[in-house]
């Protein structure tokens, strides 16, 4: 056997079929695009699938799945597939516009009589850094909102994520991005046997419910909500799906309420119910 052929060797053989199925698979309950480039990231994720179930190929995962017992397997692999990059306070102008704008702009508007009233969402929360990230910045801010009802819903596709976000627990070093300040307000260092962890304080996580949702489909929350971070999320669909996804998030907005979006991320050409304000910062016009 030549050296070529021993480092291509797969355990698995995934052929241009069942790359097909399981590419259309993920668009369609997700929204999901998975280009051929992606074929090996799919390939990585799944085997780890195919070993757990016991199974020889690709070709006998995609029967199970599409079989009367594959419906259990449709999350795991959803699970499998989603990518979940994320750390504190990540893109930092975010929170620091939330900060320093959105959040006193809320406040002003409630001396015209509106209710003390504040919601955000965290659209595509992965393991839970961001909505965290939103909480501390909502405690630190330089606003008193001791008296305002403010909650974060936090939600992501894969449920494991979502379970972890919900726990509340990192490791240390996943928590070095939090500033000093904030680390020591909101987070207790916790020693386990295997690791030194931090945990968000109870002061953080009262304020955060984590919920299981697909983005493509329906959603039981009927807002209004004040500001929704939904980032690096929408570079997986396609100009449809995106155009879509934006205009419900419009509906569910209160009127001039903020978008946050990931870094390589436009709504040019996508809606014209936003208007830039900022880096990767829409507030919605219509």
């Amino acid at each position: 056997m030549s050296i070529a052929t021993a480092t291509t060797a797969r355990e698995f053989e995934l052929t241009g079929a069942d790359f097909k199925f399981l590419a259309s698979q993920v668009h369609e309950l997700t929204g999901i695009v998975i280009h051929e480039r992606k074929r090996d990231m799919i390939y990585a994720r799944l085997s780890r699938r195919l070993r757990a179930l016991g199974m020889a190929n690709f070709s006998a995962y995609c029967d199970f799945l599409g079989g009367p017992e594959g419906g259990a397997e449709i999350a795991a692999m959803i699970n499998a597939v989603t990518t979940n990059l994320t750390h504190f306070f990540r893109e930092p102008h975010h929170f620091e516009h939330l900060r320093q704008t959105a959040l006193p702009g809320f406040v002003a508007s409630t001396r015209n009589g509106a209710d003390r009233r504040l919601r955000l969402w965290s659209a595509g929360c992965s393991s839970g850094e961001e909505p965290y990230s939103i909480a501390m910045t909502l405690k630190s801010a330089p606003v008193d909102l001791s008296r305002w009802d403010a909650r974060i819903l936090a939600t992501d596709l894969d449920s494991d994520m979502v379970a972890r976000g919900s726990a509340g627990s990192y490791k240390a070093a996943d928590a070095e991005s939090i500033p000093t300040d904030l680390a020591a307000k909101y987070t207790d260092e916790v020693t386990t046997t295997k690791s030194a962890e931090v945990r968000m304080r109870d002061s953080l996580r009262q304020m955060l419910t984590f919920k299981q949702l697909n983005l493509m489909g329906a959603w039981p929350m009927r807002g209004p909500f004040d500001a929704i971070f939904c980032r690096n999320v929408m570079i997986y669909f396609n100009a449809e799906a995106k155009a879509r996804l934006v205009d419900r998030f419009a509906e569910l907005l209160r009127p001039d309420g903020w978008l946050y979006i990931g870094h390589s991320e436009s709504l040019m050409k996508v809606t014209d119910r936003f208007q830039l304000a900022g880096r990767t910062i829409y507030r919605r016009v219509r």
